[in-house]
């Protein structure tokens, strides 16, 4: 068995200055409780890995827990704007902003998951990005003799997965759009699963075809109703707009360290939890 005891357990597997991804895509099925508590425990120096982040980047840079991002899109979705804290760090030089497109991303992460040290990354001839980034070079096709672009692999010390349903042996179901999440549990080298039920062995090997992440790549699994809040969980629960609304008005960090305190709170999880769909 391989469940914690919390979550603050399984963040205390991170250290600082590791490479993190986390899944889901911007503000959808993203870990937010573990992004909670890797900022409640004051990590530093991480290096995030995203195809397309949100509130889980813009939060850690809001809090200086980031040295450098690795994404092909950093911001909220139209209705919300930018995500001004990861901005504000890229520009006065304390953030190291690594820009890819989103398929930049997950070429460096299946290079990873291949065990190579770069891919190829078809179509990506010219642009600033093979300027500004130094994960890209452009070489020589041995076979055709035209340029070809390569992506240095990207390997995350540990990925945190969010999901709906995973069996105390760490078989994880996602129910709805999987992203990069699937990819990114073969990418790295240590795996956190938080889930929203901890379901019967019994009842995931009848289901056994539907299992997205296998028990043996998990190395840490929590119980975590509501653990996606305030991005959405699909079946679940919609996206928290009075709560990224907030959020994103914040500018400091004792008013960040009062958001996050209020996740803690059995009152506001009761609230929330009522509104499940």
């Amino acid at each position: 068995m391989k469940k914690v005891k919390s979550l603050k357990d399984a963040v205390n597997l991170i250290n600082d200055g590791d490479t993190i991804s986390f899944g889901g895509n911007v503000l959808h099925r993203a870990p937010m409780a573990a992004v909670r508590e890797i900022a409640r425990q004051n990590k530093k120096s991480l290096k995030l890995v995203k195809t397309a982040g949100a509130q889980d980047i813009d939060l850690l840079c809001a809090m200086d827990c980031v040295e450098s991002v690795d994404a092909g899109f950093v911001s909220y979705e139209t209705k919300y704007g930018l995500a001004n804290h990861y901005r504000q760090g890229v520009q006065s030089g304390k953030i190291k902003g690594n820009e890819h497109a989103c398929y930049t991303v997950i070429c460096a992460l299946r290079g990873a998951s291949m065990n190579v040290p770069f891919m190829p990354v078809k179509g990506l001839n010219a642009g600033d990005l093979l300027v500004k980034n130094d994960y890209f070079v452009v070489v020589e096709d041995p076979f055709s003799g035209e340029p070809i672009t390569l992506v240095k692999s990207i390997v995350p010390d540990v990925a945190i997965i969010h999901v709906q349903e995973c069996d105390e042996n760490g078989n994880a179901i996602i129910y709805g759009p999987k992203f990069e999440d699937i990819l990114l549990s073969r990418a790295a080298n240590k795996v956190i699963i938080t889930t929203e039920q901890i379901v019967p062995v019994s009842r995931i090997k009848l289901n056994a075809e539907r299992i997205d992440i296998p028990g043996f790549l998990v190395h840490s699994i929590v119980h975590v109703p509501n653990g996606a809040a305030p991005a959405s969980c699909y079946k679940k629960y919609e996206v928290d707009d009075k709560s990224v609304a907030a959020f994103i008005k914040m500018s400091s960090k004792d008013e960040i360290r009062a958001y996050l305190k209020a996740y803690e709170t059995k009152d506001y999880l009761g609230e929330r939890m009522g509104r499940r769909l």
